[in-house]
């Protein structure tokens, strides 16, 4: 039974301006680095990433790059911890709490104040189940993380 983490970082950036993954990938790495996950998976899209694994439709959605890093898991991951490559903040208490509810129900998200975010939790069972939107479309029992800071979405550049 292994946790995978699957960072989708395929989106174009447009609203960005250039491609953010290069900025903010590598601190959302370092803070998984930090969480109970065995493996990370990164996916990319409309910019290569080294090591990544390459989503050719994540124009249709999150969920085509979601689809794509769910299917290059082992056999053994028994759940998908799906992260945002442009949530610099990830607070890696965020993934243990999820964690520690794995057993609540097959499909968990992070809440801030009440308000759905990330990281979301997959278990297995759920994988076959995800649409073109992504993760945000499943319907999730929602681990209160009030307390930690959000994971942020980084849509343009800080002045």
């Amino acid at each position: 039974m292994a946790v995978a983490a699957v960072v989708l970082a395929a989106g174009a950036a447009t609203r960005y301006g250039r491609p953010k993954q290069y900025e903010l990938l590598p601190t959302v790495l370092e803070r998984l680095a930090q969480a109970p996950v065995d493996r990370v998976v990164v996916v990319s899209g409309a910019y290569p990433l080294e090591g990544a694994v390459r989503a050719e439709d994540w124009e249709r959605g999150p969920g085509a790059s979601l689809r794509v890093g769910l299917a290059s898991l082992a056999d053994d991951v028994t759940h998908a911890v799906v992260v945002l490559a442009d949530g610099p903040t990830l607070d890696p208490r965020a993934v243990e709490r999820l964690l520690a509810h794995r057993d609540d129900a097959p499909v968990l998200a992070a809440s801030y104040d009440g308000t759905r975010s990330h990281p979301v939790l997959l278990a297995r069972n759920a994988w076959g189940a995800v649409p073109d939107e992504g993760g945000r479309a499943l319907d999730a029992v929602l681990v209160d993380c009030s307390d930690l800071e959000p994971p942020g979405d980084v849509d343009v550049p800080v002045a």
